[in-house]
């Protein structure tokens, strides 16, 4: 069975992360990984799930496309910055609705891309976060 990565981007837009996106999908082509998008941010991850596969076809030109075509968010439900050097916990339930996202779709690692705010967002305690070498 092919090994399945997703991608997500989150907080502000900004011109590279379609670049971003297409290097990390052909980088899993070249491994023979089946590579999907989240649309939507984290929330893509809950019911109704939503992604976009991501091939060749739907690379196509997007070098020159600048922001996401997989969609940002950084407000809402798994917004955990609230200020300089200040953060939250996010609710369990939701980390756990995250967890079971990622084991429906039958996914093996998730490439998170985004800025600082990433770094206090969904990461489950003790969670599968894995090398993807």
């Amino acid at each position: 069975m092919k090994k399945k990565i997703a991608i997500v981007t989150g907080g502000g837009d900004c011109p590279g992360l379609n670049a971003v996106i297409r290097a990390v999908a052909k980088a899993a082509a070249k491994r023979d990984w089946e590579c999907v998008g989240i649309l939507g941010g984290y929330d893509g991850l809950l019911e109704p799930r939503q992604t976009l596969p991501l091939n060749y076809q739907t690379l196509s030109g997007l070098l020159t496309r600048g922001g996401t075509i997989l969609g940002i968010a950084n407000r809402g439900q798994f917004s955990a910055k609230t200020g300089h050097g200040e953060s939250r916990q996010l609710p369990k339930d939701l980390l756990d609705s995250v967890r079971s996202g990622m084991e429906v779709l039958g996914i093996f690692a998730l490439v998170t891309i985004s800025g600082d705010g990433s770094l206090t967002g969904p990461v489950p305690q003790g969670g599968a976060v894995r090398s993807a070498r």
